[in-house]
């Protein structure tokens, strides 16, 4: 079957045959931040599968998003344009792996980052987001141990938000260890009046050079309120069409990474176009599914997030 020329149009008369909605994550491309339905982080993106009367999600990110919008929504039709849409983050948690480490520590409430697979946040107690990390740990008792997973950079962000000492799984994104200490500061030189922004899940050496640290949307809005007219971005760059379009006589200038790649670039979430956003609906695939046991294991964890993140 052939591809219709208006990309756009085709879409949005498929969302009202299908009776479905198009949820995407900041970092997808700025064509299909456009047509979204949805845009949001983490957080915000779960909170909307949830409350979703809708009867087909189209989840434009990657896997484990995907994911989540199942274990909310078991009876709907939940569909991923690029099934290789991974998540580097996902993969360094590795389940049997986890499942180990996890027994090594018997007496710790589980604390995963949403950025992991349905097998881990079946082991878990409890989902977090960038958003909610710091606030969901404060309402912990003090005396009950935890481990923390996938994230050890968010992980330790949280840890000096907190005072908390938790054990972390050593896991890490791609995107968000690739940027450069020595060219952010070489940015900054040249940049004086430029503020640095960063989300957590960056290294403490870059963390340490910002003046505002947060999730996707934290940063989003930060730039909105801020006096300042000029800002270093050490996040994945998709967030930059945002940030462009809600702060329009502000400039935005992407964190370096290390040597001249454009690894500040999601290489799975980039994996998703406008082409395969309409195939998919078109096709009603791929589609996402997974076992009835690890579906009902996760979902409580991914509620008790959204209660506690009230």
């Amino acid at each position: 079957m052939s591809t219709p020329h208006d990309l756009v149009g085709a879409i949005n008369d498929l969302k009202k045959d299908l009776n479905a909605i198009v949820l995407a994550h900041y970092y997808q491309e700025p064509e299909i931040q456009d047509v979204a339905d949805y845009l949001g982080d983490s957080l915000g993106l779960s909170r909307q599968a949830a409350d979703t009367n809708a009867e087909v999600i189209v989840f434009a990110g990657v896997h484990f998003m995907a994911e989540t919008a199942k274990i909310l929504n078991p009876d709907k039709l939940v569909l991923l344009p690029d099934v290789d849409a991974g998540c580097s983050l996902a993969d360094s948690c590795p389940p049997d792996q986890f499942a180990a480490f996890k027994a090594a520590h018997p007496d710790h409430l589980v604390i995963s980052y949403i950025n992991c697979t349905a097998e881990i946040k079946a082991m878990s107690d409890i989902i977090c987001t960038s958003s909610n990390a710091v606030h969901i740990v404060n309402q912990i008792p003090a005396d009950r141990p935890i481990i923390f997973a996938p994230d050890q950079n968010l992980g330790r962000y949280v840890m000096a938000e907190t005072g908390r000492d938790l054990v972390l799984w050593q896991g890490s994104c791609i995107v968000h260890e690739t940027f450069s200490e020595r060219r952010l500061i070489e940015l900054k030189t040249k940049n004086p009046q430029a503020e640095v922004i960063a989300h957590p899940e960056c290294e403490a050496t870059i963390l340490r050079h910002a003046s505002f640290i947060g999730s996707t949307t934290a940063l989003l809005k930060y730039t909105q309120t801020s006096p300042l007219d000029t800002f270093i971005v050490a996040t994945e760059s998709g967030i930059l069409h945002q940030m462009e379009k809600q702060a329009p006589g502000k400039q935005f200038i992407p964190a370096p990474p290390t040597g001249n790649c454009a690894c500040n670039e999601c290489p799975y979430m980039r994996l998703n176009t406008l082409e395969k956003l309409y195939v998919s609906m078109r096709d009603r695939k791929p589609e996402i599914t997974m076992p009835a046991d690890i579906r009902q294991a996760a979902l409580h964890p991914i509620q008790r997030m959204l209660e506690m993140s009230v």
